[in-house]
């Protein structure tokens, strides 16, 4: 289970309790640049993640609502990560962190 901050009344905190773990704003960052991803695409692009680690990020994510699994191959069976409109609504958020960052290096 994710910690949390157990803070309710704080839009911040709640924010947190959904993206604020290690590589899940990675994830979503890959998400919204490139779409549709694999589990062997997100290895690629975030060489540092364990396995496990993404495994258990995506899968979180999944149940916070932020993506969804899609079949994409039946034989074999492949499976890609789709952003759901609530983890698309994260863009503005991304974008404006990737923007503070090249300004602030």
């Amino acid at each position: 289970m994710a910690k949390s901050y157990q803070i309710d009344d704080c839009p911040v905190a709640r924010t947190l309790d959904l993206i604020g773990e290690r590589w899940t704003l990675l994830l979503l960052r890959d998400l919204l640049l490139h779409g549709p991803r694999r589990f062997q695409d997100f290895q690629a692009s975030l060489p540092g993640v364990a396995p496990n680690t993404l495994s258990a990020r995506l899968k979180t994510m999944e149940d916070n609502g932020l993506v969804r699994r899609e079949m994409y191959s039946e034989r074999p069976p492949r499976l890609e990560y789709v952003l759901t409109d609530k983890g698309k609504s994260l863009g503005p958020v991304v974008k404006a962190m990737r923007e503070w960052g090249s300004k602030h290096r």
